[in-house]
């Protein structure tokens, strides 16, 4: 396989066997690695990569980072599936693909304090490639791209078309702030106007992308830092 070549300011950093691409970028980011350092595994079934950050911004802010990088990756797939293709996203980082779920979006920071600003940001996402289940019938939610009609998409086409649409838009969104990518992202954000299990309904999100949900005659807010996995 050839290694994606990454537009500058990002550094490709690849990860062999069944390491997590993710923890790995934890612990160099603790370490001090440079903000744009980009970690991947790529293995027959599923594709992993996580991106180093480094906000200035305080955290509530800079998880702006989560939905940024999903519709980076829906512009991404878009551009390289075939049209019929379709990609949507899930307020909690889910990938669907043709509406079954595909892969997933987390994330993580040096601090869980939403008004501090952190020393370091992780997003990570995870995407079935082939699926392995023996009988894939019996899940009919659940998918992988090569099962989509995707299967002349490489992954590391994938991994820099990613990239450089994921750098298109945190150019946007520091020129222009979080309207412009919360307009595309409502765009693609599935399950909204649903209900969410018995907790309410899912109205959509506030101006930080936090969620909202209503219940009865009232609504609350569920910040996306509700989504921080913990250290």
């Amino acid at each position: 396989m050839n290694e994606p070549v990454f537009p500058p300011l990002l550094t490709g950093h690849p990860v062999q066997g069944g390491e997590d691409p993710f923890e790995r970028a934890q612990a160099m980011a603790a370490l001090g690695c440079d903000a744009g350092t980009v970690v991947y595994s790529v293995q027959a079934d599923r594709l992993r990569v996580a991106i180093v950050l480094a906000p200035e911004v305080s955290l509530q802010d800079a998880m702006a980072m989560l939905p940024l990088c999903a519709v980076g990756f829906q512009n991404a797939l878009g551009a390289l599936a075939p049209p019929e293709v379709a990609v949507h996203l899930g307020w909690d980082g889910l990938i669907c693909v043709n509406g079954a779920k595909c892969g997933r979006f987390k994330t993580a920071a040096s601090t869980a304090d939403p008004d501090a600003t952190p020393d370091w940001l992780i997003v990570g996402w995870d995407l079935a490639l082939l699926q392995t289940s023996d009988a894939p019938g019996e899940t009919p939610d659940v998918t992988a791209l090569y099962d989509e009609g995707c299967a002349d998409v490489s992954p590391t086409q994938l991994v820099e078309s990613w990239s450089r649409h994921m750098l298109t838009w945190l150019n946007r969104w520091q020129d222009e702030g979080n309207a412009p990518l919360h307009a595309e992202w409502m765009g693609l954000l599935r399950g909204v106007g649903e209900p969410i299990g018995d907790q309410g309904v899912f109205l959509g999100t506030d101006e930080r992308f936090g969620m909202l949900i209503r219940s009865g005659a009232e609504t609350h807010l569920r910040p996306l830092t509700y989504l921080l996995e913990t250290a």
